[in-house]
């Protein structure tokens, strides 16, 4: 069973601005924007004086997609469906009120909304708001998403959420990596220590929720797949129902999402860095809160990893390029340039005898607002091992 690490509501220097938004504490036009607060706690302002992810193509592999969101007009490319018509596209398993569109709609506004009204003032403005989209809606198909995404053009790929693993997901994500593709995926809001996948494959940078006082959700999923954490609870989202939708999320999800705009900022800055080379940046400029600090964890730690994401430090310190695979696991050898079919590759047993539930989700976890709570999209995921490459671990 998760140990219960206790927060106090004081909040560590690391986590920079005031975290827990008060009445008056932000000039925002609105209350979306006034409960928008990790960018407040990223000093999005004075970050985006250093970049914006101009330039930058971020994949995001989801449910759908509201493109005319008042938020994200203009912050699509075109794209490509690969939901499974054999399977169905996920909307059967929706709750009343929700959209097929709400779940990628809500990550593409955390990654790259520009908001609305006088200046882009309103409603909810992402982490890289220069950057573009790439939206591929998929649903049991995440591995041919995946190299679509890489084929046409991805600098970051956003995956927040869980899947069956198939022959080709660990090796689509390798072609990624290989192609200098960054991978982020999501840990999962089950609270359990078993593994899933995309997460679990070698090069996917693995994300969980945090709060504004530094504390890791409870739902989280907690084992070395955790590699970092970001803003996570209490996410003032777009929504795909209409052109002025919104709700406040919880889950690895926006967490995720995060990350991925983290690394489009990145992108900007050090094009020429690998994928493993921008994880570092982020796992060097990590923060842990004062009462994780004084718990004097062993990091990476199953339920913080290397802490939370601090994009301005990983911006803008002073930190060696290092060795290309940088500090997190990676893939090994060369990456096959076609679709792995069932029987021929070598990773894990897709059907391991864990005896695990089994279900696929998009990790949004708990919702907080108009609609149900819940995930978008259920079906199966397996639980299973992350691949470990030989020379992995943590470098300085």
């Amino acid at each position: 069973m998760r140990a219960t690490r206790t927060v106090h509501a004081t909040v560590g220097a690391t986590l920079t601005g005031v975290l827990l938004l008060t009445a008056g504490g932000t000039a925002a036009a609105d209350q979306v924007r006034k409960d928008l607060w990790p960018l407040e706690a990223f000093e999005a302002q004075a970050l985006w004086q250093k970049a914006t992810g101009k330039g930058v193509t971020v994949a995001v592999l989801d449910s759908g997609f509201r493109t005319t969101h008042q938020d994200l007009t203009g912050q699509f490319l075109p794209g490509a469906d690969f939901t499974n018509t054999s399977q169905g596209d996920g909307s059967k398993d929706l709750a009343p009120g929700q959209d097929l569109r709400d779940h990628g709609t809500a990550m593409a506004g955390i990654i790259a909304g520009h908001g609305h009204g006088p200046g882009g003032s309103e409603g909810v403005k992402g982490l890289a708001p220069g950057a573009k989209i790439l939206p591929i809606p998929q649903y049991k198909n995440g591995a041919a998403a995946t190299r679509y995404a890489v084929d046409h053009g991805a600098d970051v790929i956003n995956m927040s959420y869980g899947e069956t693993f198939v022959a080709d997901t660990c090796e689509s994500i390798h072609y990624a990596i290989e192609k200098g593709v960054v991978v982020v995926a999501a840990v999962g809001n089950d609270g359990w220590s078993q593994r899933s996948y995309p997460v679990g494959c070698p090069g996917a940078i693995g994300v969980g929720s945090v709060d504004q006082y530094g504390k890791a959700s409870d739902d989280n999923n907690f084992n070395s797949d955790l590699d970092l954490l970001a803003p996570g609870v209490k996410i003032p989202a777009a929504m795909g129902g209409s052109d002025t939708a919104y709700r406040t999320e919880d889950g690895s999800s926006a967490a995720t999402a995060y990350v991925s705009g983290a690394v489009a900022l990145l992108k900007e800055k050090f094009p020429h860095l690998t994928p493993g080379q921008i994880a570092n940046r982020l796992v060097k400029t990590a923060g842990l809160a004062g009462p994780q600090k004084a718990m004097h964890l062993k990091l990476p730690d199953v339920h913080y990893g290397y802490g939370f994401i601090q994009p301005g430090p990983a911006l803008t310190r002073d930190i060696p390029a290092g060795p290309a695979q940088g500090p997190l696991p990676m893939p090994q050898g060369k990456a096959p340039q076609t679709a792995v079919v069932p029987g021929a590759d070598k990773g894990p047993d897709p059907d391991p005898p864990m005896g695990g539930k089994e279900k696929l989700m998009l990790f949004g976890g708990g919702v907080v607002g108009l609609l149900a709570i819940g995930a978008i999209v259920t079906g199966a995921v397996t639980s299973a091992r992350r691949r470990k490459s030989g020379g992995s671990g943590a470098w300085s």
